[in-house]
């Protein structure tokens, strides 16, 4: 090649890499104005939320909103129906406590504009069992004309053609859909943080996470922004933030509920069944919510959703129950508070008639480090990478990506560094790898003999129900995205296809934190290490137990989590 060959050559190349790193440049300033243009929006829903309740209050002078705030759902439905209340009243005074609310914590990311449908109600004569209702709905939840934005830059600005069939069904019930709130970047984190919102923080101290991914949910309805609030959970993401935030919540079994109009970050993953379901301030809000949503409207709007009404006579039934229990997994060990929570809990039932029986669930290291790992990245990740291409990484998510990025061999190298320190990560770390489809044929064969094992451990016992630990207290922000394997205890009964509900029961004390200070976990490792950071400091915050019941049964895993809210708060005014 000759001395000016070369030079072109040369030229050539680097106007190549110039082309690409303009090129790279302009996209990332394309998406920086993309949610730039997003947050102004969000700026200009909030002005439309404080005009309206604004217009609402010159014109009804003498409105009272503390007297509505203070009403349970059950009681708010009742004086809506009377017409003690009026619709709009009620969507004015959660409308202007909602935006005061997300001033604190921001957890709202968009107003759901409803007077058409407020001046519609006035005009209707029938009433649904949620008559007049404001709900707050999860981003990843389509409502016709939104976002659902999963966090990421390149799902803005296209919004939703239809409502999900639960949006629809709620309609239909009377309820009326006002905000949608913010969730951590792709779902798959249990802080709640993306580059579009920001962080929403615990309105209960703002160091620590509100829990996720229904985060934004959970900061809401504690802080009385919001009285019922739907979530979705995939792993832990309507309990986690319930308890971090110290109220009640539910997932259901998969399709209890229609999952149509969804969006799903793991699209076409069968390890975990998604769960949806309510979000409140107690456990007979729940009840009201799956009641009014069990419904032929939902059967017929979903045929793949079994038409299974709501059973009234087990959720209000008051036998004894048999009730399996354990304060530990053998793989992640609960925080002294939680630890606490679930003896006492235990303690107060039998104190009360109920038949409590020790139920340990077992193999927990090979589901989490092999199963868990094997079903839910079978492609290595490769699907939720391509969710992040061309996106800026939420800060709490950088390291997941990174571990997601390296090469296969890398992370083989990195398990075998980190196993003397983080036994549990590195076991989970080596498991991270594609799948053929044999393999994870033969992981999905595994995990349905470990539910036909618990199933069947569970009858033996003759159990109706199931008390264990659920996560918290409330971590730090920015602990979820290192601590995995802590979600065991929410996790599993995604896998098993339970319905699951988390109530609070105490709260943290200062001999709790004392006694975290000697916190070894089962391991004495790294991950357990985090944890005790993650969860200190807490003392005055929530601390919730999880209440669980076999496939298609909600209605006793609410009469249970029902009996547990009752006995508690009875001791509660006791004391």
């Amino acid at each position: 090649m000759t001395t000016s060959e070369a030079a072109l050559v040369s030229a050539f190349l680097g106007c190549s890499v110039a082309t690409l790193l303009l090129l790279k440049w302009r996209r990332r300033r394309q998406v920086h104005d993309k949610i730039e243009k997003a947050r102004s929006r969000r700026e200009g829903a909030f002005q439309q939320m404080e005009r309206a309740a604004q217009r609402f209050q010159e014109q009804n002078p003498n409105h009272q909103p503390e007297p509505i705030l203070s009403l349970s759902l059950p009681e708010l439905c009742q004086q809506l129906g009377d017409g003690s209340l009026t619709p709009e009243s009620v969507f004015y005074t959660y409308v202007d406590k909602a935006l005061k609310v997300t001033a604190d914590v921001n957890c709202i990311i968009d107003y759901i504009e409803n007077e058409s449908q407020l001046r519609h109600m006035n005009s209707e004569g029938k009433k649904g069992l949620l008559y007049g209702v404001p709900i707050s709905i999860k981003d990843s939840i389509n409502c016709k004309g939104y976002d659902s934005t999963l966090g990421f830059a390149k799902r803005l600005f296209q919004p939703a053609a239809e409502d999900a069939v639960i949006v629809q069904v709620l309609k239909h019930q009377g309820a009326i859909p006002f905000v949608k709130t913010n969730i951590p970047q792709s779902l798959l984190n249990y802080d709640c943080s993306n580059p579009i919102f920001g962080s929403t923080v615990n309105p209960l101290n703002p160091t620590k996470s509100p829990g996720g991914s229904s985060g934004g949910e959970g900061a809401l309805i504690k802080s009385g922004g919001s009285i019922l609030g739907i979530g979705t959970d995939i792993g832990g993401s309507i309990r986690i933030p319930s308890a971090f935030c110290g109220i009640c919540g539910l997932k259901t079994t998969s399709n209890r509920i229609s999952k149509k109009g969804i969006v799903s970050s793991m699209a076409g993953q069968k390890g975990a069944f998604v769960g949806l379901g309510p979000m409140a301030r107690d456990v007979d809000s729940l009840a009201l919510c799956l009641k009014a949503v069990l419904c032929k409207k939902m059967f017929h709007l979903d045929p793949t959703v079994p038409p299974l009404p709501f059973n009234e006579q087990v959720y209000t039934s008051s036998g004894p129950l048999r009730i399996g229990y354990h304060v530990t997994n053998s793989y992640s060990m609960p925080s002294p508070s939680m630890t606490r929570a679930v003896l006492e809990t235990k303690e107060l039932l039998e104190i009360n008639g109920h038949v409590l029986v020790p139920f340990e669930p077992h193999h927990m290291a090979h589901f989490m480090n092999y199963l868990v790992t094997a079903s839910l990245f079978g492609d290595a990740g490769a699907t939720v990478l391509q969710s992040f291409e061309d996106e800026p990484v939420d800060p709490y998510l950088r390291i997941p990506m990174l571990l997601l990025k390296i090469p296969y061999w890398m992370r083989r190298i990195l398990s075998w560094i980190i196993r003397p320190k983080s036994i549990r990560q590195s076991r989970a770390l080596s498991n991270l790898k594609e799948r053929s489809i044999k393999e994870l044929w033969k992981c999905h064969s595994e995990i349905e003999e470990y539910c036909r094992e618990f199933t069947e451990q569970w009858k033996r016992l003759e159990l109706d129900v199931l008390l264990c630990p659920a996560i918290g207290p409330a971590f730090k922000s920015g602990f979820a995205g290192k601590l995995k394997e802590v979600v065991s205890n929410t996790i599993l009964y995604n896998y098993l296809d339970f319905p699951a509900g988390v109530v609070p029961v105490t709260t943290v004390t200062k001999e709790d934190e004392e006694e975290l200070k000697n916190f070894k976990g089962h391991f004495n490792d790294l991950g357990d290490k985090l944890f005790a950071k993650a969860v200190k400091e807490s003392v005055g915050l929530p601390v919730a137990i999880q209440c669980v019941a076999l496939p298609w049964q909600e209605e006793l895993c609410l009469r249970f989590m029902k009996e547990v809210e009752k006995l508690t708060r009875e001791k509660s005014r006791k004391q």
